[in-house]
């Protein structure tokens, strides 16, 4: 393989996909857009393709998109030297004006230094020059702590973006310095020493815009899948769920708007994946559900609790070819699922369990958590127990499918009650593991899936740091030391800076953003995940978190 190669294999996933643009060269202002993960990843998310509709729908924008190469094809990038490309129409990335980045999860902070290497784009920012693109990096990781990332980004999209990208174009024409100053000024954009206060932008209208796949193709998780977005944010106020405070405040679009997009989708689009915090929270899903069935269309949900499925919702899944049913209880017992919010209880697993069985979906997911805030080995006993009496209870109903127990480590995330907890220490964690590994051992149709600890405590790491953790994040990458060890050279341990918890009083790194809802909320809410104390899910005239005034 070599760059022939790299542009062929770029030149196949275009030509496999429907709905994607491209424009001649020099026609319009060439505008990036970076995934940076995987292509298969990231034309599984649906704010990608949203974003890249409307950037194209301007008659002066030609935006084309870029994703990390798969490894083989990353090692021929580099042996080579041949930069990154786009899939459009192999455009160089250092040959945009403008490069955004849809940053979603921690992890992907590496692979998105590693693109621009790739594209031969300084990380430093103070060290590109005027002709060279600009930055501006958006996403729920940028939204709620943006500062790992400050040194690297020119401007951040702080919160939802489908107003702000067009904004960000029409300010964005002259020098650098006041092109900046400009974006300073815009609402839901943060230039770093710029913007004093930034404030969180969400999008009150969603019928401005389409929400849906701008583009099909095969290639992705989910196959030629045309995503549909049911509903935006979720007000269940899970006190350790970031989504849940990022897209605040729920937004149901109208079953109409939803029908017809539906209606018109692609001829080529196999099935159609309802998208969502909380698809089941919708107040017609029910409708939507039974239109989907009556005319044999096939469909999925991205999110399902367990309290809110009907008979009729898994009969029409089991219908569209659905296997696993997956619901997340989070924790095992009932009193870190009352500390958390969640709002769950055993009888709702159990009556979702024998729902989805009786419809015919033989496979049932669980997702749980260990780590929370305030959690004692029992708790972690009770995820053991419940998942023990469903199987045994799957075994009773003559159903021989797979129980998936699928379980993370608790990670703090900033502007959320548990803000202010550190991580778990690794030792209580691999312990924990080890009693969901030592109680399932013996059961053959139970499958355990544990996330890597060392992903969590980076997570942990760049979810909570600062500018210098921003730092050491750019000079591991450039030495190719791992973190741990490059901290260990500095007499620093990085477990330990996981394990901080702050005091309320403390003013944490990324309480300068203004998220819409006020730190006495928070507090407020941190004090009830401590008494157990249930918060209602967000009704018309709340006024509770400040986010609706």
């Amino acid at each position: 393989m070599g760059s022939y190669d790299i542009r062929k294999n770029l030149r196949d996933k275009f030509q496999r996909e429907s709905g994607a643009v491209q424009f001649a060269a020099g026609v319009r202002r060439p505008v990036a857009f970076v995934y940076p993960n995987s292509y298969r990843v990231g034309m599984s998310n649906l704010g990608l393709q949203i974003l890249y509709r409307i950037l194209n729908s301007r008659d002066d924008v030609a935006c084309e998109r870029y994703f990390l190469p798969e490894k083989e094809v990353l090692q021929e990038h580099v042996r080579t030297h041949t930069p990154l490309m786009s899939v459009e129409s192999r455009r160089k990335l250092a040959d945009n004006e403008i490069i955004f980045v849809m940053l979603s999860f921690e992890m992907d902070y590496d692979n998105l230094l590693t693109m621009l290497d790739l594209g031969n784009i300084k990380l430093d920012k103070t060290r590109r020059n005027r002709k060279e693109p600009l930055i501006i990096i958006g996403g729920p990781c940028a939204t709620f702590n943006p500062l790992p990332l400050t040194k690297v980004a020119d401007a951040f999209v702080i919160g939802e973006g489908e107003d702000v990208v067009g904004r960000i174009m029409d300010a964005a024409e002259g020098d650098r310095e006041s092109v900046l100053a400009r974006l300073a000024a815009l609402p839901g954009v943060y230039v770093p020493g710029q913007t004093p206060y930034p404030q969180r932008v969400w999008q009150k209208d969603l019928t401005r815009y389409s929400h849906t796949s701008a583009i099909l193709t095969p290639d992705t998780e989910f196959g030629k899948m045309y995503i549909v977005e049911v509903a935006r944010g979720c007000g269940r106020h899970c006190r350790f769920c970031m989504a849940g405070y990022c897209f605040r405040r729920p937004r149901p679009r109208a079953l109409a708007d939803i029908i017809r997009d539906i209606e018109q989708r692609p001829q080529d689009a196999e099935k159609i994946g309802l998208m969502g915090a909380a698809v089941s929270d919708h107040p017609e899903i029910g409708e939507l559900v039974g239109y989907l069935k009556d005319r044999g269309i096939k469909f999925s949900f991205a999110s399902l609790r367990a309290d809110t499925l009907t008979k009729e919702m898994a009969e029409a899944l089991a219908a569209s070819g659905q296997h696993t049913l997956t619901v997340a209880p989070e924790a095992g017992s009932v009193r870190m699922r009352r500390s958390i919010n969640k709002g769950i209880e055993d009888e709702h697993v159990f009556r979702a369990l024998e729902i989805g069985l009786a419809a015919g979906i033989e496979n049932f997911k669980l997702y749980f958590m260990v780590g929370l805030p305030g959690e004692e080995d029992a708790d972690v006993e009770g995820i053991l127990d419940l998942t023990l009496r469903i199987r045994r209870r799957m075994d009773e109903l003559g159903n021989r499918g797979d129980l998936i127990i699928s379980v993370n480590a608790f990670v703090s995330k900033p502007f959320t009650p548990f803000q202010w907890c550190g991580l778990t220490p690794m030792s209580v964690l691999r312990k924990r593991y080890r009693i969901l590994q030592k109680g399932v051992q013996k059961e053959k149709k139970i499958k355990l899936l544990l996330e890597s600890l060392n992903a969590t405590i980076m997570q942990s790491f760049l979810a909570r740091g600062d500018e210098t953790a921003g730092d050491y994040l750019l000079e591991s990458h450039a030495t190719g030391k791992p973190l741990k060890y490059l901290l260990q050279e500095k007499g620093l341990n990085l477990e330990e800076i996981c394990l901080r918890q702050y005091s309320l009083e403390d003013i944490l790194p990324w309480e300068f953003l203004d998220m819409g809802f006020s730190k006495q909320y928070l507090l407020d809410e941190w004090q009830k995940s401590l008494q157990g104390v249930f918060t209602p899910p967000c009704f018309d005239a709340c006024r509770r978190c400040g986010n609706c005034k």
